[in-house]
């Protein structure tokens, strides 16, 4: 996949693309208030939803055990207590020890036993559910965002929302624990708190008020870190692009001799260097404001426990009473502000997961209605478009305007023009990459837009200019222009020699099992034009109705270019066509020539007619024939 500038500047590119414009600098972060912080918490249910479907049976097997090893340290402190009291009245009466005794000291150890198989199981089925949970959520992400339209890729703050759906789906795992941990924390505290209520209400009281100033601390600076981490994706993803960009093989060449990797360092540097102050600034923060809160926290423990130890030596409570107690309270302490603590850390989880629940939220508005009719076979009237007129929505910019022509059946097309000038945008527009935003594209007389989108698809095969290489075997790069075709050696074989490529495969050590590109170990890469004769077998292989030539051999010599589209019209005879060249000279093989000037049709007509026309196409080809000479 390319990397352009467009990923830093969201720029329009050069066919009036439209990418919504990135203000410099960082995001703005989300409102700071309780009600957002709280809102987060809304976020739970449909993530649980997902993390029951991931995994139902691991999810109830976690449930029992934590409940298990929630009511554990209870029962062993409840038999530490009568274990202690039965040894003291012994020693201070020599009398017999209770008849039960050596049964409780067994039932202690079972206990203890109980509580380290569980705490291993609890960490088995931990990790069982976070590789399922990644995985079906990773799922989700691929196949929601191959539903989503074109122009949602070519909006950055898409792509911002995209980067951090994808962390979520991977880095949220922590939460999934955190909410077993906290359903325990909470049995275990409740528990225990119960047992210290019965000894003196105070204590709990003077533990829990402790503890609450904490937990608004640590819940406020929570938040802080949710809304940096917002604020600072757009700089992260261009620190990332900044990083490959400065060791992709793509950017060598020009990185050396165009000496660019001291600019690339500094301006990775300057953005680091802000994140990293941003950062440290609200840890530091926190630190001078959470840690006297904590020493609080540690003052009710200390306190409570001294006043068991003085309520023990009055004679109020026994030995085995104090011992019950004091581990109560270092168990109560711990677990209430584990307790708010981890609700703390599950709510800036939530904040997180808004992202992601945002990403799914997202929904295509290129869709098929719900009585879409099939593509016909054959075609019979061909395309038709009728005052068309597109731009991008927020955007007042008109890329097409008014444009009417038909496309008949076996009719082979040219579209030239400048850069600009609407070209690729008119194509997808054709394959409904996009829909018009006024008047109608037709196809036999109905508009695409009554036609089920996937089995139109079919129908048409593009390959565009700026097509992809993928890192896979050659068979596979070309059976991509027809998936149900991967096992279909004969077809795609067809399809190598129709394009060319089969001279280019007969070379490769492993020929058509050879893995390509540099990514992969036993990878080989390609020459441009060999990676286009690969794209170009693609649509050969699809066998559409409707063939498109998105400027696919712009990387080759003229010569080269030439053979390609004299081959290519040679394939397609009684076939419906579609070529867009900047190279006229290529483009004189056409039934019919559409020249577009800011968006409008303003030549048509075969060759020769445009050139006896003397109007913008006779300039242009003069130009170019002008520099052969």
């Amino acid at each position: 996949m390319k990397t352009t500038g467009n990923e830093l500047t969201g720029a329009t590119d050069t066919d009036g693309n439209h990418s919504t414009e990135q203000q410099p600098g960082f995001e703005q972060p989300p409102s700071s208030r309780w009600h957002d912080r709280l809102k987060g918490l809304g976020n739970i249910p449909p993530v649980f939803r997902m993390v029951w479907k991931s995994a139902p049976s691991v999810v109830v097997s976690s449930a029992l055990c934590r409940l298990v090893a929630s009511l554990v340290p209870l029962g062993i402190l409840a038999v530490t207590k009568y274990v202690i009291d039965s040894i003291n009245h012994f020693a201070r009466h020599e009398s017999a020890l209770p008849r039960m005794f050596w049964w409780v000291v067994a039932l202690e150890f079972a206990l203890a036993t109980m509580a380290m198989i569980s705490g291993r199981l609890i960490d088995f089925f931990d990790r069982v559910l976070s590789e399922k949970f990644t995985r079906y959520i990773s799922i989700r992400i691929m196949e929601h965002a191959s539903k989503l339209d074109l122009t949602s890729y070519e909006d950055p703050q898409f792509h911002d929302k995209l980067e951090r759906a994808r962390v979520q789906g991977t880095d949220r795992i922590g939460m999934l624990q955190s909410m077993g941990r906290f359903v325990q924390e909470i049995i275990t505290t409740a528990s225990l708190a119960a047992s210290i209520f019965l000894f003196s209400p105070w204590i709990l009281i003077a533990l829990v008020v402790c503890v609450v100033p904490g937990f608004l601390a640590e819940t406020h600076y929570a938040f802080m870190g949710y809304s940096l981490n917002f604020q600072q994706t757009p700089a992260r993803r261009k620190m990332e692009y900044f990083r490959v960009l400065g060791g992709s093989k793509e950017s060598a060449k020009e990185l050396k001799l165009f000496g660019l990797g001291s600019f690339l360092v500094g301006r990775y540097r300057t953005l680091s260097d802000k994140m990293q102050a941003q950062t440290v600034g609200l840890a530091t923060r926190k630190l001078f404001v959470v840690l006297p809160l904590a020493v609080l926290g540690g003052i009710g423990y200390y306190g409570t426990y001294a006043f068991a130890i003085h309520q023990t030596i009055i004679g109020v409570l026994t030995l085995g009473s104090l011992m019950f107690l004091a581990g109560a309270i270092a168990g109560a302490s711990a677990n209430i502000q584990a307790v708010f603590t981890t609700f703390s850390g599950i709510a800036d989880q939530a904040l997180f997961l808004t992202d992601l629940l945002e990403f799914f939220a997202v929904q295509p508005k290129v869709f098929s209605k719900p009585n879409a009719i099939p593509a016909p076979r054959p075609i019979r009237a061909g395309f038709e478009f009728k005052n068309v007129c597109f731009s991008y929505p927020g955007s007042s910019r008109v890329l097409l305007d008014n444009v009417n022509f038909r496309l008949d059946p076996s009719e082979r097309l040219a579209l030239v023009g400048k850069n600009g000038q609407g070209k690729t945008t008119l194509v997808k527009l054709l394959t409904r990459l996009y829909d018009v935003s006024s008047g109608q594209i037709l196809l036999d007389g109905n508009d695409i837009r009554d036609y089920n989108l996937d089995d139109l698809w079919k129908e048409i095969g593009v390959i565009f200019q700026d097509f992809m290489r993928y890192e896979m075997t050659t068979s596979e790069n070309i059976a991509i222009g027809r998936i149900d075709q991967l096992n279909n050696s004969f077809r795609i074989r067809s399809a190598a020699m129709k394009s060319q490529a089969e001279e280019v495969i007969k070379k490769l050590p492993h020929r058509y099992d050879q893995l390509l590109g540099s990514h992969f170990k036993g990878g080989m890469d390609l020459s441009g034009g060999e990676w286009q004769r690969l794209a170009l077998a693609r649509a050969y292989l699809r066998d559409a109705q409707l063939l498109i030539l998105d400027e696919p051999t712009a990387s080759l010599d003229a010569r080269s270019e030439h053979e390609v589209f004299k081959r290519f019209a040679e394939l397609t005879e009684g076939k419906m066509s579609l070529l867009i060249s900047h190279r006229l000279s290529t483009v004189r093989m056409a039934d019919r020539i559409l020249v577009l000037e800011n968006g409008r049709i303003a030549e048509q007509g075969h060759h020769d007619q445009l050139i006896k026309t003397g109007g913008s196409y006779a300039e242009m080809f003069e130009l170019q024939a002008a520099s052969y000479r």
